[in-house]
């Protein structure tokens, strides 16, 4: 019966859909535990200073750099069931230090630490959601992936409804950093379930991973520490996509940053600001799942993935050019909830399928390096573009013209991208 009600929903076969709904609940759970600290990342970051983002832009950036060749280097050496969680477990037990720290400093230890933990999620968001990704990319086959990637995204949806909403709810009646205990439950069973995922082999994962002999993730994927950068500066396809990364994340810091300025003229106190950012939060996950559950995948194979990958830079022309117009709470909010919606239930699932033609040491190592260290290097750029258009006299209007044409480049590289994995698609059958 469960298999009858999804295939009305999804375009799924019958021995896809225990994968698929592990997959869904391990995002689930990871998506969960980021938007429980997510709103507690912002507060921090306005706490410290709107004129210090940029600085922590940098921080973030510096520690991308650092984590990078770790995670690389478990990559080559221990094999996908072992370096996962790993990961995860190394994440958890930072979230375990920040807590003690929070509850022992004073109040200006604490503006301080608040920085740190500014960047450290920062680096957290990215590398957990690249390494699920991984995963996927890696078990399941192009088409298989434009079938059902955007069910699958549902759960991280879902995940952080659920997240907002604890933090929503509880950050005004508890001490906002205790939090981060649901955090580490989270990210701690979402090790369980990607284990499981591993663990199922040929007869529980998708036909990606039939004939896959080290289908429970006992392979070591070898290589050398420095491969993935190598790959993408050897592949123009790989460029493709950091060029498609590099001009969202560019634009996404410039909406950033004047999502910060209006909402700290509008709130002067603090909790108010955190129950506004997750509000903002629940609000474009609802929209997003919604979206998820019943257009993705219909749009993806109606349109294509080229059409699909150029519906994002199309919503941020529109939405610079209203900002432009009226800089205000209503509009920033509107164009947020829009655009991260559009990010999470269409550009990002898409996104994604770009690396399923691609092979396995690229999916773990390259796609890192440019989920990670080229995503916060275009934040780099955009806080800093931000901060140097203000000092030479731009308002938050001249702002957001100066982003339109760097969204109508994002557009055409989408375009390019989308036809090109076709071809690569059309290869590897």
């Amino acid at each position: 019966m469960l298999n009858k009600v999804l295939q009305r929903i999804v375009a799924v076969e019958a021995d896809e859909v225990r994968p698929m709904l592990l997959s869904a609940l391990y995002f689930f759970l990871v998506m969960a535990s980021y938007f429980i600290i997510r709103p507690l990342r912002d507060e921090m970051g306005i706490a410290g200073g709107i004129r210090n983002l940029p600085w922590l832009f940098t921080g973030t950036l510096v520690g991308m750099l650092l984590a990078h060749p770790i995670y690389t280097a478990m990559v080559s050496r221990l094999p996908r069931r072992r370096f996962i969680p790993l990961s995860y477990t190394l994440f958890a037990a930072c979230m375990l230090v920040f807590l003690v720290l929070l509850s022992t400093v004073n109040e200006t230890q604490t503006v301080w630490v608040g920085r740190v933990f500014y960047i450290w999620t920062s680096v957290f968001n990215l590398f957990v959601v690249s390494i699920f990704w991984s995963v996927m990319a890696d078990l399941f086959k192009p088409g298989q992936g434009a079938r059902i990637f955007g069910f699958i995204a549902v759960g991280g949806s879902a995940g952080a409804i659920v997240g907002s909403a604890v933090t929503a709810s509880l950050a005004t009646h508890i001490a906002p950093r205790f939090l981060l205990l649901a955090s580490i439950a989270m990210i701690e069973v979402a090790v369980i379930v990607a284990l499981s995922l591993l663990r199922g082999g040929s007869s529980d994962l998708s036909p990606a991973a039939a004939g896959d002999n080290n289908s429970a993730g006992n392979e070591v994927i070898g290589g050398g520490v420095m491969a993935g950068i190598a790959a993408v500066f050897r592949s123009p396809y790989l460029l493709g996509i950091v060029a498609y990364m590099s001009l969202y994340t560019v634009t996404s810091t410039f909406l950033y940053f004047e999502q910060a300025e209006i909402v700290a003229e509008v709130f002067a106190d603090s909790a108010a600001r955190t129950v506004f950012f997750a509000r903002l939060d629940l609000a474009v996950n609802i929209l997003t799942i919604v979206t998820q559950i019943f257009l993705t995948g219909r749009i993806v194979r109606f349109i294509g993935i080229a059409m699909s990958l150029a519906w994002l830079p199309l919503i941020s022309v529109v939405g610079f050019f209203g900002l432009g117009l009226a800089p205000t709470l209503g509009v920033i909010a509107a164009f947020q909830i829009i655009r991260r919606a559009s990010n999470y239930a269409i550009a990002r699932p898409c996104r994604e399928m770009l690396y399923t033609v691609l092979p396995r040491e690229t999916k773990y190592k390259a796609k890192n390096f440019v989920d990670t260290f080229v995503y916060r290097a275009g934040d780099q750029v955009g806080a800093w573009s931000y901060a140097a258009m203000g000092w030479l006299g731009l308002g938050m209007t001249g702002i957001a013209f100066a982003a339109i044409p760097l969204a109508g480049a994002w557009l055409g590289v989408g375009l390019w991208l989308g036809r090109r994995q076709q071809c690569l698609r059309g290869r590897s059958n």
